[in-house]
């Protein structure tokens, strides 16, 4: 549980820098307490240690995030692998500004599909759907 909340909140000050770093440190208790345990959590290990990590909330991906200093490596594409074969029809929400992970959900097979005002940050965010193949 460690790894993991401190790889959301490295990972969420540097993709999210459009939000005070206070809102992430606040967050942390109910990642802890409510999102984290009402989600199933996926680890990619490298080298003995975890590098990142995915949260599926039945068909909703409700995060993935990879250590600060390894992205690039494939770790997310991986574990995006792996969430696809676990629900065919996902769905995200993630920021407009956060153009690097909106890049990464387009290439995904994502396409968004609503926009609205994140209540928390007062962010415009993206929800975002994955639809399988049907063949």
């Amino acid at each position: 549980m460690d790894a993991v909340l401190e790889i959301w909140l490295s990972a969420s000050i540097k993709a999210h820098d459009f939000v005070n770093p206070s809102f992430w440190e606040s967050q942390l208790d109910d990642m802890r307490t409510i999102y984290l345990p009402s989600s199933i959590v996926y680890v990619h290990e490298s080298n003995a240690r975890v590098a990142g990590f995915y949260a599926l909330a039945g068909e909703h991906l409700a995060a993935i995030f990879v250590r600060p200093e390894q992205q690039g490596q494939g770790f997310g594409k991986a574990m995006m692998a792996h969430a696809k074969t676990l629900s065919k029809n996902l769905t995200l929400s993630v920021y407009k500004d956060n153009q690097p992970s909106v890049n990464f959900y387009l290439l995904q097979g994502f396409t968004i599909a609503s926009e609205q005002l994140c209540e928390h940050t007062g962010q415009v965010e993206y929800t975002m759907h994955r639809v399988a193949d049907k063949f």
